[in-house]
């Protein structure tokens, strides 16, 4: 049984009163209304399960239409709200308008106590099912837009991954609020997933969100939702991603990203656990566990008055640092080789293995772009090799030396150009916290030329 109360439309105090007692015999919560514009306004401020409508008010008591305008307003205030109409002067002819209209089912008064309560039940159900067909749609629709990685165990053998799986197992089982920070691809992601997997939520669902592809004039439709008729483009209600998380957890990357304007909002959201849709004066309470991830360096955008110190509050609960991958030695081979798995499997090239030259290449490789980087270079290896094993020259990496030649200038001491390049935009990437603009600026680029660069060296920028 639905949770949600039922509306019940109805000009008569004495219709009203019978059916508040006949539906709390049952079990169902009411809310009653005398007049259209009160329901209009319930449904506008509340979720029903389902409204039940008097087709007559006072303006005539036989034609229907009041009852029949409130059906279209209704409607469009709320596509999934089942209707139900009733009226003392029920003809087949008006029947039919209603459901026309909008209206899933038709009782006349006085009504069958066994009937109303058998077609309200019916009409609940098929409300949640709608609903629940129109989540799991956006859900898909969410699955299929993300950009999803190697799925396959968590790696963590290395002693500094030890110490953050040790964190996640403390913190996982809680709804404590997660902070991820780390480097550009060293799988917060990931971790994220891990934590909600081990979590009490876990049955529930797991909402990625990257806040960096969220332009701030469609933020609140993305994270809140929207009504049909919002705005020009909101042809159908939209749900947001705060309302798939219900129950389960939200995942934000680039959390740096998240324009001024709307950390407020985001706030109240983490404070209160309350929204509304866009386009809507009605209050959507959610509980929604929150994990985070960024790569910025966080304080110092707040010391720019770029981001809200409470908001920063309200997100690290618990922060795990995540350690870029070549302070992961011992996982570093374990990676590849699963990645390597992965890939082979994919193109359909069993019985690759990687040569004892090629296992101390990816050692001592610096790996500025951390374990995503490793997942391209041995996907390219698969591609490229000539034999069933991968010698160092198919791993194409320039400019190899050990992890303290890279940290310092003579990292491109030998390289070629290409080469040089290539290092100096993911160095630029990773200072500027990912920010395109900020990195172009850096090499005294052109955003579009940085663009280009980005596709020939195939760095990803997110």
């Amino acid at each position: 049984m639905s949770a949600a109360p039922i509306l019940i439309a109805d000009d008569q105090p004495d219709v009203l009163q019978a059916l508040r007692l006949m539906l709390k015999a049952e079990g169902f919560a009411t809310v009653t209304v005398s007049d259209p514009a009160e329901a209009i306004e319930a449904v506008r401020s509340k979720t029903f399960a389902v409204a039940l409508l008097d087709l007559n008010y006072t303006r005539d008591t036989t034609s229907g239409q009041e009852g029949l305008d409130l059906i279209g307003k209704l409607r469009g205030l709320d596509s999934d709200l089942p209707l139900v109409v009733m009226t003392a002067w029920g003809t087949i002819d008006l029947a039919v308008q209603a459901i026309r209209a909008g209206a899933g089912d038709f009782v006349e008064k006085p009504w069958d106590n066994h009937r109303l309560l058998s077609v309200l039940r019916n009409q609940i159900a098929l409300g949640e099912a709608r609903r629940k067909a129109n989540r799991l749609q956006a859900e898909n629709d969410i699955l299929k837009a993300d950009e999803r990685g190697d799925s396959g165990e968590f790696i963590a053998d290395s002693p500094v991954m030890r110490a953050v799986m040790s964190m996640v197992d403390r913190v996982a089982p809680s709804d404590a609020n997660v902070l991820i920070t780390g480097e550009n691809g060293t799988g917060k992601s990931d971790l994220a997933e891990l934590i909600h997997q081990r979590s009490r939520r876990r049955e529930a669902a797991f909402i990625k969100v990257n806040m960096g592809g969220i332009s701030e004039h469609i933020f609140e439709s993305e994270m809140f939702g929207h009504v049909r008729g919002a705005f020009t483009d909101a042809k159908a209600d939209r749900i947001g991603r705060f309302e798939l998380a219900d129950s389960g957890t939200l995942f934000m990357d680039e959390i740096g990203n998240i324009p001024l304007s709307q950390q407020a909002k985001l706030l109240r959201v983490l404070e209160d656990g309350e929204f509304e849709r866009v386009g809507s004066s009605r209050t959507v309470a959610v509980d929604v566990r929150m994990v985070s991830a960024t790569n910025a360096d966080l304080d110092a955008l707040i010391g720019e008055a770029r981001f809200r110190q409470d908001l920063l509050f309200r997100l690290n609960t618990v922060e795990i640092r995540l350690p870029p991958l070549r302070e992961r030695e011992g996982d570093i081979l374990l990676l590849a080789n699963r990645f390597l798995r992965s890939h082979a499997e994919r193109y359909r090239r069993p019985g690759l293995t990687l040569s004892a030259q090629a296992q101390s290449t990816l050692r001592r490789y610096a790996w500025p772009g951390n374990v995503r980087e490793l997942n391209h270079v041995l996907e390219r290896a698969v591609l490229m090799a000539a034999s069933n094993e991968i010698d160092a020259a198919d791993l194409q990496l320039r400019g190899v030396g050990t992890r303290a030649e890279s940290a310092g200038t003579s990292a491109i001491d030998g390289m070629t150009l290409d080469a040089a390049e290539e290092v100096l935009i993911r160095q630029a990437l990773t200072r500027s916290g990912n920010n395109l603009s900020h990195a172009a600026d850096a090499l005294g680029l052109s955003r579009a030329a940085l663009y280009r660069r980005l596709e020939k060296y195939g760095i990803e920028a997110s």
